[in-house]
């Protein structure tokens, strides 16, 4: 009791607090002050695309959700940014009033008349943690924040003839609300859960407490005519649909519980159909095709009706890769109620029985962020294309000749320009020849491309004639080789397997599968040796045979997810990776690891990684990584780049693929038709030197622009002693404090957050586990401080606006490897940095000096290595301001190469890049594909990147750097 009663007061006491704290985020993003001028000057243009459909182009913004809303009869539209700017407009494009809010995203809007004066509030949940309610002309009324953690649902019920706001999220309660915002009751989901964790004891991670859940969905139902608060709650990200409760207004136990509602993890809408005074569920889920459910539950009956996308007369004519969220409402079509479904890039249109054989699919060139209908007048509404588009898409189903509307959609706004603007640049690159005082190319491996006919005679062409991009021949098979473990001598590996292969193989099929890809024109093979789930997929000695029978050919060996750092990982190490390490040296092959969240400046810390660190084996192992659901980007990059740059690994690698940009797998809208993100992600990483690049079909043809740029040289692909554009301070990681490797290696869960456990443990890499998707990043945070991010969500093109702040081995004091063959950080690279680098020390948690004796506050200490890397900045040749990703490289004794590229992953837009020359002369600054040149002024060049799309500047200097 007393616990309660010292919960509720301190609720009250942040409540308080909040009245008088400034809008989170802000003050401290450099970029907020420009974003809110866009707003200001925002103007719609209407686009009338055919019967039915019309796009309104909100440009420069991306529209993440959309929302319907009222005022005095008027239907408003209500669209909330990637950025969390508020905008309301009318269905014919007049922009009523725009709001900028906090800089974070929201994550849910309810629009409802609060005071009875025909005109709609609006509620956002943010995941700054905070509620924010702004009246129908938009301005701030009040805000609610009772903990940091991300405020994830909102909705309004009416109880006693008066309006309450509930609210929650991944702090695992709800929260009653009068209407003026004030806190009227709390109700912590510990009280009611029925949800327990699975897995306890399992591997290297912690497991959350028993019967804790996060607010998934909050809505409002009618079950005989009375409202009912419905929770919708969750404890893990992946592939759990969680519970529904049912409440009456503000009592503390539901009456009625669905204890696992199928597919009801993506989306949740409130419906009645038959008018009866009965609400239904209209669910769907969030993730692959194979658990794709869209679902209608009845409530008066305790009935639901599925749908599964699995089925095979849906999934033939579906792209089966890809992560979707099944969203539906009803409309009306002929006078009948149907079910349409936006999945992807489809629209299936179901009758309420959501009876297969009654269901048509339309196919849409693009997917779309969200969908919403606008009950007055039954049209629906689209928010912004994923691919980064910036238009709201209104459709009436009630019009004749719609479904062909919708068909043949072509974008207009963010979308149409960022096509252009890479369109324009291919023409320009058939124009380009690479400068004759330029090295050879440093070749880049493409391991899994998908080409098809017509672009691999182009690539088989581009290889021939440049030798770089080098193409791979690569396989999949669902079977894996079925061999004697039992000798092993390790228990739990001598068991595992992955559920998604079929060990039926002998060492005789298994080589049939391996050395036929060694046919053909590629240069070298790529496919899994193993999988986190099961890294012995194939028998070390079926592994050497593929290596020896390599010939010329370069065999690389895959290994995905390699996350668990315990004893028995310890012992798969040393008796299968390092003994295939210890073959493999010396030959053309190498092991691929393709490792998530923290690994890379985490978990290879570990002594049981030592070898890798050490640099014994840097002619085999390839860093590299997959990042779905991942909040380390930044830091990753910088991870993968310290390793190189330190000796420790001669290469490093990259990954694109279709759930790059899933940072919230409840919501996965993941399925970008356009893969203009994957590009310039793509071209960053290579131009950081990133040379070994695994990446997933989308749109090749579009893609294959990447192809181009490296075997012409437009791309310049760095050797780690010609970048020029690394600060000179580095962070170096001693042995990884238990903490953050639990919380940067643990995501799934979505709730261990707890209030006092956060402002008790303060981390350099904080903010890492399940409960933080999209949540403003801490000033103390080595991702805002040195790399310039502000929230946790798709940081692939980070500005690092002070130049990259490495993420390095230990150099010097009590942690540094003095025997390492890797040898020193400053042998490697530029001369430039001999006498310049500067170590700080981290375990993840806090910082240590080099002798081991004192550590300094994560929260307090920052401020030092943050003047540290300015004051490093300076040194450095050029530096570059805006929101870009930027790189810069010596590609002659009087030449730089400057890559800047739009930093926007999914919320592409025009930037401006200003480049200052610090200790060197510009002879001449020009743009290598359309010959611009720029002028300087006062050691600063203005450079324009247009959306979408990067700028390969050539910098030719007076004097010889």
């Amino acid at each position: 009791m007393n616990h309660l009663l010292i919960h509720y007061c301190r609720i009250l006491l942040l409540v308080f607090f909040c009245a008088g704290v400034g809008l989170v985020g802000a003050t401290d993003n450099p970029q907020r002050k420009s974003i809110a001028q866009d707003l200001n000057r925002l103007r719609a243009e209407v686009f009338p695309l055919g019967p039915g459909l019309t796009s309104i182009n909100l440009e420069p913004f991306t529209i993440l959700k959309v929302r319907s809303s009222n005022d005095r009869g008027t239907p408003w539209i209500i669209a909330s940014t990637y950025e969390g700017d508020l905008i309301a407009l009318t269905h014919e494009g007049t922009i009523q009033w725009t709001h900028p809010l906090s800089g974070t995203m929201n994550r849910d809007i309810w629009c409802e008349d609060l005071d009875g004066d025909s005109r709609a509030e609006i509620l956002a949940a943010n995941a700054d943690g905070t509620l924010y309610c702004l009246s129908s002309q938009g301005e701030l009324r009040w805000k609610f924040k009772p903990t940091d953690a991300p405020m994830g649902a909102v909705t309004v019920i009416h109880h006693k003839n008066n309006a309450l706001i509930v609210c929650g999220g991944y702090d695992k309660s709800i929260y009653y609300l009068d209407t003026d915002g004030n806190l009227i009751d709390t109700l912590p989901s510990s009280e009611y859960s029925t949800r327990k964790p699975w897995g306890r004891g399992k591997g290297s991670k912690r497991t959350p407490a028993d019967y804790e859940h996060i607010a998934n969905f909050i809505r409002t139902v009618q079950i005989d005519g009375e409202d009912i608060l419905l929770v919708q709650g969750t404890l893990y990200g992946h592939n759990s649909h969680g519970s529904v409760y049912f409440f009456r207004p503000l009592e503390r136990k539901p009456f009625k519980t669905i204890k696992n509602l199928n597919g009801v993890s993506g989306d949740l809408k409130i419906v009645d159909t038959d008018q009866d005074g009965n609400s239904e569920l209209l669910y769907g889920s969030s993730g692959m095709i194979q658990d794709a459910i869209v679902g209608r539950y009845d409530l008066a009956n305790d009935e639901a009706h599925t749908l599964e996308l699995k089925t095979r007369e849906i999934r033939r004519n579906i792209d089966a890769f890809g992560y979707r969220v099944a969203q539906s409402e009803i409309v009306t079509v002929s006078g009948e109620p149907k079910i349409y479904t936006s999945f992807g890039s489809r629209v299936l249109m179901s009758d309420l029985e959501l009876g297969i054989e009654n269901t048509e699919l339309l196919k849409i060139g693009y997917s779309f962020n969200d969908l919403w209908k606008d009950e007055a007048s039954g049209k629906l509404l689209l928010a912004s294309s994923q691919s980064g588009g910036s238009c709201i898409h209104i459709v009436d189903p009630t019009e004749e000749g719609w479904q062909k509307s919708l068909t043949s959609f072509e974008p207009h706004g963010k979308l149409k320009k960022l096509l252009t603007h890479v369109a324009e640049a291919r023409k320009q690159l058939e124009q380009f020849k690479r400068p004759t005082y330029e090295r050879e190319l440093r070749p880049v491996f493409m391991l899994t491309e998908s080409l098809g006919d017509e672009l691999e005679e182009r690539a088989e062409a581009l290889q021939e004639e440049y030798g770089s991009p080098v193409f791979f021949n690569r396989d999949w098979s669902p079977r894996a080789e079925d061999w004697d473990r039992s000798s092993f001598g390790n228990t739990h590996y001598e068991k595992r397997r992955d559920q998604r292969r079929r060990y039926d193989m002998t060492q005789e099929e298994a080589l049939d599968f391996w050395l036929k890809m060694y046919d053909g024109w590629q240069t070298g093979i790529a496919a899994w040796g193993g999988h986190g789930n099961d890294p012995m997929m194939f028998s070390l000695d079926t592994m050497k045979k593929v290596t020896d029978a390599a010939g010329e050919k370069k065999p690389v060996f895959i290994y995905p997810e390699l996350e668990q750092y315990d004893d028995n990982f310890k012992y798969l190490l040393d008796h299968h990776i390092y003994p295939l390490a210890e073959h493999i040296q010396g030959t053309k092959g190498k092991l691929y690891i393709r490792t998530k969240h923290a690994f890379w400046h985490g978990i290879v810390y570990k002594p049981l990684w030592s070898r890798l660190l050490s640099g014994e084996f840097a002619d085999v192992f390839v860093a590299s990584m997959e990042e779905t659901s991942d909040k380390t980007m930044e830091q990753t990059v910088a991870a993968r780049v310290g390793l190189w740059a330190s000796g420790a690994i001669d290469d490093w690698g990259s990954r694109a693929a279709r759930d790059n940009p899933s940072f919230d797998r409840l919501r996965e809208h993941s399925h970008q038709m356009v893969p203009n993100h994957f590009l310039r992600a793509q071209i960053y990483n290579i131009a950081l030197g990133s040379n070994y690049q695994n990446n997933f079909p989308t749109n090749q043809d579009y893609f294959s622009i990447l192809y181009e740029l490296i075997s012409k040289g437009a791309l310049y692909v760095p050797k780690r002693n010609e970048i020029v554009s690394l600060n000179p301070v580095h962070l170096s990681i001693a042995e990884p404090d238990p903490l953050f490797m639990d919380q940067g290696n643990n995501i799934k869960w979505l709730t261990f957050f707890d209030q006092e456990f956060e402002d008790a443990n303060r981390m350099v890499f904080g903010r890492l586990d399940g409960s933080w998707p999209g949540a403003p990043v801490n000033p103390w945070d080595f991702s805002q401080y040195a790399a310039g991010v502000h929230d946790r969500r798709l940081n692939f093109l980070p500005p690092y606006n002070h130049g990259l702040v490495m993420i390095t081995p230990p150099q010097n004091g009590v942690f540094a490897d003095k025997r390492a063959p890797r040898g020193q950080l400053r042998d490697h690279l530029h001369p430039m940095y001999k006498n310049l680098l500067q170590e700080y020390i981290t375990d993840g948690r806090d910082y240590i000096s080099p002798d081991g004796k004192t550590r300094f506050a994560a929260d307090e200490y920052y401020t030092k290595i943050a003047a540290a890397i300015a004051e490093g900045a300076r040194k450095l040749p050029v530096r570059v301001e805006g929101d870009v990703a930027w790189v810069v490289a010596q590609s002659s004794p009087k030449h730089l190469r400057l890559t800047l590229i739009d930093s926007g992953y999914i919320n592409p837009r025009d930037r401006t890049a200003k480049v200052h020359f610090q200790s060197i002369q510009p002879k001449r600054v020009t743009n290598l594909l359309d010959k611009t040149e720029y002028s300087v002024s006062e050691n600063t060049a203005t450079i324009d990147v247009p959306c979408g799309l990067f700028r390969l500047i050539e910098i030719e200097l007076e004097e010889e750097l």
